[in-house]
């Protein structure tokens, strides 16, 4: 804990942490230092961690419970809990989104961890969704308070719509295998900060009260405040890294731009809370059980 140092990297968002060993387990002081250090940055860059799949789960639990890999997307061979991210047959989650938002309570946090990095770009992007909440007129502000939005599965970040071929309509196919729905408020409240930020990103498909068009245009407007260059931290990967960021307050985007070269990182997401909005009022679900992969967190 005396030689933990915490460097941000950018105004916005993103610190570098160094004198801590996630590798080992880590004590009470040093969790709550990295939480606090979480809440203030919403990402946090790890060097030289040395972690496998067992370390990188390890690590993650110090935050609470870790959730299945996905809802519908195979694990790692043998580790149930780990999501490879890989760039293989197309994966590239190069659209805007926050992690498995359509599910009622969507992971708390994430972490990646760099397996496979390919020459050059291949850069992860992450955003502060507080910082654009922070970022909208006040007139904005006031009607976005008040709007809930309807999450789905069925649009595939991962998969394009114009995907033909078999190999890709297979993946779309076990991607909404298990179709979930679910209204979440634009606007979250943290639980432990209290801050709010814009709970949107690609899955985020309808305004409650809104048609289609509308709703696209209203997300459209909100998303811009979200993506403003100075809410952005660009990671570029290294091998043996580690970044954690704070999934209810963030979203982020892997920049594909790396010419189908092989990348492969690992997630381990920590089990979240039922999002709450500006009203008091709790998510709730209309389409889809996701209890076999995640608990709600306490």
């Amino acid at each position: 804990m005396a030689d933990l140092e915490i460097t941000k990297v950018t105004a916005n968002i993103g610190a570098r942490v160094s004198g801590v060993d996630i590798s080992r387990s880590l004590d009470d002081a040093t969790v709550a230092a990295l939480r606090e250090a979480l809440n203030t940055h919403k990402t946090l860059l790890f060097d030289d961690v040395n972690l496998d799949d067992a370390g990188q789960q390890a690590f993650a639990r110090h935050f609470g419970d870790i959730t299945g890999a996905h809802p519908t997307v195979p694990a790692v061979d043998g580790a149930p809990n780990v999501l490879p991210v890989d760039s293989e047959g197309g994966r590239a989650a190069n659209n805007w989104h926050t992690d498995v938002t359509f599910v009622l309570n969507p992971p708390q946090a994430s972490t990646l961890r760099s397996i496979t990095i390919p020459p050059y770009g291949g850069e992860t992007l992450i955003a502060n969704a507080a910082a654009a909440y922070r970022d909208l007129p006040e007139p904005l502000r006031r009607l976005t308070d008040t709007l809930w939005a309807e999450h789905t599965n069925d649009y595939d970040y991962a998969v394009p719509e114009e995907a033909i071929d078999e190999t890709e309509a297979a993946r779309r196919a076990r991607f909404t295998s298990i179709k979930y729905r679910t209204v979440h408020p634009v606007v979250r409240v943290h639980p432990l900060t209290g801050e709010r930020g814009l709970f949107i990103g690609g899955f985020a498909q309808r305004i409650v009260g809104l048609s289609k068009g509308e709703s696209r245009k209203v997300l459209d407007l909100l998303q811009a405040y979200v993506t403003r260059p100075e809410n952005l931290v660009r990671w570029r990967w290294s091998p043996n890294q580690l970044v954690l960021f704070d999934n209810r307050i963030t979203q982020h985007y892997a920049v594909d731009n790396y010419d189908g070269l092989p990348r492969r990182l690992h997630r381990v997401t920590v089990a979240g809370d039922i999002p709450v909005g500006v009203d008091g009022k709790e998510s709730y679900a209309i389409e889809g059980d996701a209890s076999h992969y995640t608990t709600v967190a306490a």
